[in-house]
Parts: structure tokens; C-alpha cells; sequence
């Protein structure tokens, strides 16, 4: 065997046209579907085993042996056949439709690939003088009985079809055929595969999805895909409906929570009045991503039983209220404890270090419990104040939006015994900073009216808060403008003293000296 001869073989064989069809298809694919480099490998298999029958065939060749060069010729031909359409079918549906727009169903890919190897087949059949006119016209009984025999695989194909064609179901959808949910993979031409949040796979024949039917989630004709979540919860009745309303959409609303929708906004729903003396109260919601409903329906759980909780509102889902004998004395021993916590969250406060004890018992007095979730917003720049903020454990960050920008700037970090919301229980100026918890949150706020009764009772205290005020206005004032050291102990004492003359008027303590 000489190299001229093999490669007369190879010209006749055309396997340098198919080597550079090859060529010319990876370099289309690598360049715009990489992901698609699979159906490329597969025709590179087919693409050895035929040059790897050239030797053969030019040894039978040169033997002289007409018939058995032939045979050689047909299995050549047919891996030949079968890397030419499986490089012509990447080539146009994965690289040139793409190209223009236009993106083929999956299963239409597969049916013309069918096609063209039953032509291909029958070509073969004819190069190797099998009559197949006759063939064909001589196996119609044969043809009725397999496809009568075949009916539910057809069925199964025309499904597929119909699914790819009218674009009902895509891959990515999350569907409900029965009690499965799961999101559509893959789109076959005799199954539909879905993944469950189960970490398992349901392979459902076309034939079965084309006569049931299926619930696709999430997806409205001319709207986003988004899909509404629920949460119910029962609250006592004493407490207002439109505070339980107001104060779990404002946790949803205002905290710009990542996948939950702002349009439709997030509402809170009276259901109904039970007969245990609860309320049923629905929360709605939409998720932009369904694929992560679970994590993210957990933190709006989170985040609206802490918004209940600062409410004073414990969500539960008893039905019976259980009465006994010594609900008093629990009570009046939770009462006992709550006001120990609270006298404790004082004197661990600087703020108060100079008060008396029955200052400290006023003010804890007037404390209420809020606890806030990690992630949720405490006070947003701009808005009004309605107390001062003290931390009994956690850690929060302070964020400034600086004039003219969009994105929030970190500026410090509050954690056990510090306090924020001063300037506004002080002087009533709007939040000059965001407050964000990094952590969960035990906090409490004084409120102004109890602050206010202590202020006209020791005047002297607004020389604390006054300084006070002055040091983070400052230092805030600093980062902004970048004000060196001297400048901002300058701008401190001028700060001080307009603090000063403003808390004494905000709280008439110049009317009462």
C-alpha cells in the first residue's frame, strides 16, 4: 500500500471534504455555542472510525477484490453520513438560526436529523443494488404493524412537537403535572424532563403531558414572570388590623428585599375572625425568581414575624386559647422581668450615666422592645424619627447617602450599649443616616414624650446630649466635606453650642429656668 493510493481513496471517499466540514464546524461552534462542543466531539468519533477504514479499503482495493471494496465502501460511507449530518445539524440550528433570530425547537432538530438519516439510508441501501422502490412497496403490511405496535412512541413524538411548536411549555419553567413540581431541563422528542426541589428528575412521556393538564407557574401573557406567595398568620383581635397591616408590608416594602417584586407591591390581607379570638391575616408577595422561593420565603417569614414582634404582636397558630389558673401571677412576673431588662438597658447607657435612679425608672418606663431581623432596614435618611434608639445586643450599620449619589456609603458601626435617633428625639430634624442591622437585633425605643418629662427635670442633661450630638454630626459632617482635625474641633464646639441652645428650645427647658 502505497501513500498515493491511500490517498486516492481518501479523495474518492470525499474524507478531506469531510475534514474540512469538520474544521470549519468547530471553529463556528468554539466562536458563538460553545456549550454545543459535545455534538461536535461525537461527529469527530464518526470522522476516525471512517478514516480509519481508508487503510482497509485501499488494501482491498489493491487486492483487486471489486465486492468485498464495495462492502468496505458502504460502512465508509455510512459514518461518513452519520459526521456530515451531525455536523450540518449543529452548523445550522446551533450556529446560523441563532445567527438571525431565530431559535428552532429542540425536537425539530432531532426529527430533520431522523430524516436525513433515513435518506442517507436508503441512498446506502440503493449504492449496494437493493431495490428499495420495491422494498417499500412490498412492506406495507410490515410498516402498518409497527407503527400500530408504535402508536404511543408516535404519540409521544407528535407531542413533543406540539409542545416545541406552540412554546406552552419552555425549559425553565416550573410546572405541576399531579403532586410533582419541578422545573422543565429538557424537552425531548418522546419525554419531558424536570428537576424537583428534591434533588430528582421525573421524565413524563410528551403524550401525557399533550393530554393533561399543566400548571405553569409564574408566567402571564404580556406580563414579567413572577409568581405570588403566601403566609398566613393569626394575631390576637385586640390589636388593631391597620397597625398589623402597616407594619408587615412596611418590612417587606421599605427593606427592597432582592427577588421579592415591587410591583405589585407586598399586602397584608384581614381573611377572617376566628372564634378563639384571633385574626387570620394573609401576606402576599411576588418572587422575580422561583427557582430560589424557598430561602427567600423564609426571610419574609423572618422579617414579618420581627415586624410583629416589635408590634407587640407574637404571630401563632393555636386555635384554642388555654386558660389558666395563675395567668396573672405569669403575667405579673413577665411584667417583673420585661421592667428589669429595660431598667438594665438604661444604666448600661452612657447617655444616662449622671441621672438618678428614678430618672433611670422613668425612662425605663417609657421603653419599648423592638427587635429587628439581619438585613432589615431600622431607619432610613431623610425620614422622621420617632425615638431614640438604644442597643441592648447586636450590631447595626450606619450608612450615608451623600448629596447628588445613589449608592450608600458605610461610615461606622453601632453595637451593645450604643444608642442612634438622638437628633431626632432631640431637636426633631429628619434621620441624617441610614441604620441597617448587620445582625439580629435586641433594641428599644424611648419614647420623645417620657425623654421630654426627664429633660425638664434635670435641664443640665442637655449639655451631655449636646456634645453628644456634636461628635457624630462632625464626624459625619468630616466625611462628607473631608474636614481635617482642626476643622472639625472647630466645627464641634460651634456645633455643640447650636445643639445646645436648640435641645433647651425644642423642649422649652429656657421657659422653665
Amino acid at each position: 500500500m502505497t501513500f498515493t493510493a491511500l490517498w486516492q481513496e481518501a479523495v474518492e471517499a470525499r474524507s478531506l471534504l469531510l475534514f474540512a466540514f469538520l474544521i470549519l464546524t468547530t471553529a463556528a461552534v468554539h466562536r458563538f455555542a460553545p456549550a454545543d462542543k459535545t455534538r461536535v466531539r461525537t461527529a469527530l468519533l464518526f470522522f476516525l472510525v471512517h478514516c480509519a477504514l481508508l487503510p482497509w479499503a485501499t488494501l482491498v482495493r489493491l487486492e483487486g477484490t471489486d465486492d468485498r471494496h464495495i462492502q468496505v465502501r458502504l460502512v465508509m460511507w455510512f459514518f461518513e453520513a452519520l459526521a456530515g449530518i451531525g455536523l450540518g445539524i449543529t452548523l445550522v440550528f446551533q450556529v446560523l438560526l441563532p445567527r438571525v433570530g431565530l431559535t428552532p425547537p429542540r425536537i425539530l432538530r432531532d426529527v430533520v436529523g431522523a430524516v436525513l438519516l433515513c435518506i442517507a439510508g436508503f441512498l446506502l441501501l440503493s449504492r449496494a443494488g437493493v431495490e428499495v422502490a420495491g422494498l417499500i412497496a412490498t412492506s406495507a403490511v410490515v410498516t402498518g404493524v409497527i407503527g400500530l405496535s408504535l402508536q404511543d412512541t408516535l404519540g409521544n413524538l407528535i407531542g413533543g412537537l406540539m409542545l416545541q411548536s406552540d412554546r406552552s411549555i419552555q425549559v425553565g419553567d416550573w410546572i405541576r403535572f399531579g403532586d410533582a413540581v419541578g422545573r422543565v431541563v429538557d424537552i425531548h422528542w418522546r419525554y419531558t424532563a424536570i428537576e424537583t426541589r428534591d434533588w430528582e428528575t421525573l421524565v413524563i412521556p410528551n403524550g401525557q403531558i399533550a393530554k393533561t393538564a399543566i400548571l405553569v407557574y409564574g408566567k402571564r401573557i404580556g406580563a414579567p414572570r413572577q409568581h405570588r406567595r403566601r403566609l398566613d398568620f393569626f394575631v390576637d383581635a385586640r390589636i388593631a388590623p391597620t397597625e398589623v397591616q402597616r407594619v408587615t408590608e412596611s418590612a417587606i416594602q421599605g427593606a427592597r428585599m432582592a427577588r421579592v417584586c415591587s410591583d405589585p407591591a407586598p399586602h397584608c390581607l384581614y381573611m377572617e375572625h376566628r372564634s378563639d379570638g384571633t385574626i387570620r391575616y394573609q401576606f402576599r408577595y411576588w418572587l422575580g425568581d422561583i427557582d430560589v422561593d424557598d430561602p427567600i420565603d423564609s426571610d419574609v417569614r423572618v422579617r414579618v414575624d420581627f415586624a410583629l414582634r416589635r408590634l407587640g404582636a407574637v404571630p401563632t397558630i393555636v386555635a384554642q386559647r388555654l386558660v389558666v389558673a395563675r395567668e396573672a401571677d405569669l403575667e405579673a412576673a413577665s411584667v417583673a422581668h420585661a421592667l428589669e431588662d429595660r431598667k438594665r438597658v438604661i444604666e448600661n447607657n452612657g447617655l444616662f450615666a449622671t441621672l438618678p435612679d428614678d430618672d433611670r425608672g422613668r425612662l425605663a418606663d417609657g421603653l419599648t422592645f423592638v427587635p429587628f431581623t439581619t438585613g432589615e432596614i431600622i431607619a432610613r435618611q431623610g425620614t422622621p424619627g420617632d425615638g431614640l434608639m438604644l442597643l441592648e445586643r447586636g450590631r447595626v450599620s450606619v450608612r450615608l447617602t451623600v448629596p447628588g449619589g445613589t449608592a450608600e456609603r458605610e461610615v461606622a458601626q453601632l453595637e451593645d450599649g450604643d444608642f442612634f435617633g438622638e437628633l431626632s428625639l432631640m431637636t426633631g430634624e429628619p434621620r441624617q443616616a441610614s441604620i441597617v442591622a448587620v445582625t439580629d437585633v435586641r433594641a428599644w425605643r424611648l419614647d420623645r414624650r417620657v425623654f421630654h418629662d426627664v429633660m425638664r427635670r434635670r435641664p443640665a442633661l442637655a449639655e451631655d446630649v449636646g456634645s453628644i450630638l456634636a461628635r457624630r454630626r462632625t464626624e459625619l459632617e468630616a466625611i462628607r466635606e473631608g474636614l481635617d482635625d482642626e476643622a472639625a474641633a472647630s466645627r464641634m464646639r460651634d456645633t455643640k453650642e447650636h445643639f445646645v441652645d436648640r435641645i433647651r428650645s425644642f423642649f422649652g427647658l429656657d421657659e422653665g429656668a
